[in-house]
């Protein structure tokens, strides 16, 4: 599972950057918060798990690890767009802002959760050290 995290996170990097180049192209600096989200929940926090579960493939290939992933994943894009549309620029319906920010917020703090659970139960000082 450490090679899905790692591959996710370039993706999240990618999107981060570009983001980041949109908003200084277009002087639209209102998405400071959501640029920040991209790259660091995105890219650094997935890329860091990822080098935890290459270096502890028992945890990464768990059963936590593997609902981590998937909640993880699906959670960030939802509060990533939560956090987009909040801008009144869009008007966005205040219901839909709610259930993104709420929704993937919550299914990324289960997902972390999960992650520290997992590393209590399935991350192990190798034999003989």
């Amino acid at each position: 599972m450490g090679a899905k995290w790692i591959k996710a996170a370039v993706i999240y990097f990618l999107i981060g950057v570009g983001f980041g180049l949109y908003m200084h192209a277009t002087i639209e600096l209102q998405w400071g918060a959501t640029h920040a989200h991209i790259n660091v929940v995105g890219w650094l926090t997935t890329a860091a798990i990822g080098l935890i579960y290459s270096v502890y493939p028992k945890a990464g290939n768990s059963a936590l690890g593997k609902a981590q992933f998937w909640l993880y994943n699906i959670g960030l894009p939802i509060l990533l767009l939560g956090m987009l549309i909040i801008q009144p620029a869009i008007g966005a319906p205040l219901i839909l802002i709610q259930i993104c920010v709420w929704g993937g917020g919550i299914a990324l703090a289960f997902s972390i959760l999960l992650f520290i659970v997992n590393v209590y139960k399935n991350v192990e000082a190798p034999t003989g050290v």
